[in-house]
């Protein structure tokens, strides 16, 4: 009988509760830096649900699927065909190229047995940071655990692949300006009152890892950003680059001129920028990106057209011609805003009402082929539980950086679901689930 590749992974998934995170290595990880230990200390008690206290499983068939899609996506959102189909419908401000790409693309999936579907894309996907801590912090619960963990070669080196991906966006936006690439000395963080973000933590992290690396990082609001001198200053501090967490994806709030103004001048480089999310983020592109006829006409290789369309589900723009039959098809289908984010205004379609569908003709919405997430059997306190998760990539460059997952109860990710939050993916081998692993599930001891 064959075995499908993913049989191990599936079986981890939903029949061990082996609790994998090490609580007291997961504070020392995140106060390395004497600035952080205040945050490391107060972390459980003022985000409760950030952190998942085990890990998902997934299959090396399933890991590979996911860098398969990634490429393909990249390589198609990179055609210049895309751009001139794109751009004329975006901002002013995304239509000059400044050289840098964008740093933490997210790219959200379902797992599914055909295969990884596409749920969401996303241009400043958070938690990397988070998550890399997170890795550090497995205690190995079994001996697949080891596998799982050797499996993910770049743990060590990880935060240094994020600081050279933005020596890297430092590098290319100074070739766009016709000057010779020096190292990256200064950085700000910026969102609105960052420090009242739900992830105001992974801020710190990050300031932290530039400060180790011999930069220069603050965390502001855009709006004490200052102009001057042809250069865009954080108080007294010159910016080489803005690390970017605004979700003002074309900068327009007026709160962010500064901002905009230093990203059209070119006097430093902005990453995410409003280019990116134009050519990557926007809801319509799901539309688009899960059609044969369009990626045919984009001139997509057949190759990446037998990729996306195995992983993007259908989708189509919510209108007055197709809203009846859209009404009808409702329990099969996931409506998003196109403008949204967050999972902010999205609904589940066997849970509409009339009144929200009105709003919704009102709008301007996708219909998404609604794809169940997968399942992961989780101990929260005494009572053995199964919570949904969805699998999140951090890319850079068509090239995925790590993999992480978000665990969680109700229509979409929350962090508000007792024993969910972000998990480490760990890697589990592909072949027939060994024997004497199956006799032990289901488990649920605190360590295996």
């Amino acid at each position: 009988m064959h075995t499908p590749p993913t049989a191990l992974a599936d079986a981890l998934n939903h029949g061990c509760r082996c609790q994998t995170l090490d609580a007291e290595q997961l504070r020392q990880e995140l106060g390395r830096d004497a600035g952080l230990r205040d945050v490391a200390a107060t972390l459980a008690h003022t985000h409760p649900h950030l952190f998942a206290n085990t890990a998902v499983f997934a299959s090396h068939a399933t890991v590979q699927a996911v860098q398969a899609a990634v490429a393909a996506l990249e390589r198609t959102l990179s055609l210049p065909a895309w751009a001139q189909q794109v751009l004329p419908g975006a901002s002013a401000i995304a239509q000059a190229d400044h050289g840098p790409l964008g740093v933490f693309m997210g790219y959200d999936f379902h797992l599914t047995p055909q295969g990884p579907q596409l749920i969401e894309i996303n241009t400043n996907a958070g938690g990397a940071m988070l998550n890399a801590v997170l890795l550090r912090a497995q205690a190995v619960c079994c001996g697949l655990m080891n596998t799982a963990l050797n499996a993910y070669r770049n743990m060590a080196t990880l935060e240094d692949e994020f600081v050279a991906m933005f020596q890297a966006e430092w590098d290319v936006f100074n070739r766009a300006r016709g000057q010779t690439p020096r190292p990256l000395r200064s950085i700000a963080i910026v969102d609105e009152a960052p420090q009242s973000q739900y992830l105001a933590p992974e801020f710190a992290l990050f300031a932290e890892l530039f400060q180790r690396h011999g930069m220069q990082a603050v965390v502001i609001d855009p709006a004490s950003l200052q102009l001057r001198d042809g250069a865009v200053y954080a108080d007294a501090l010159a910016l080489d680059l803005v690390y970017n967490r605004l979700t003002d994806f074309d900068l327009s709030d007026p709160a962010h001129t500064a901002l905009a103004q230093a990203y059209r001048d070119n006097v430093a480089a902005v990453t995410p920028h409003p280019r990116a999310h134009a050519l990557r983020a926007n809801k319509q592109h799901l539309v688009t990106l899960g059609q044969a006829a369009a990626l045919q006409a984009l001139g997509v290789p057949p190759a990446d057209q037998h990729t996306l369309l195995a992983t993007v589900p259908a989708c189509e723009r919510v209108h007055a011609d197709n809203a009846a039959a859209l009404w009808e098809q409702r329990k099969q289908l996931f409506f998003k805003p196109l403008d949204g984010f967050g999972a902010r205004a999205v609904y589940r379609g066997d849970k509409l009402t009339k009144k929200v569908w009105e709003q919704i003709l009102q709008g301007d919405y996708i219909a998404q082929a609604l794809v169940p997430p997968p399942l992961r059997a989780m101990q929260v306190g005494d009572a053995a539980t199964e919570l949904k998760f969805d699998l999140r990539a951090y890319t850079y460059a068509g090239k995925v950086q790590l993999l992480a997952a978000r665990t969680y109860s109700g229509q979409t990710t929350n962090f508000r679901t007792e024993g969910g939050g972000f998990a480490p993916v760990l890697w589990a081998p592909d072949g027939p689930t060994p024997l004497a692993l199956m006799e032990h599930l289901p488990c649920h001891a605190p360590r295996c």
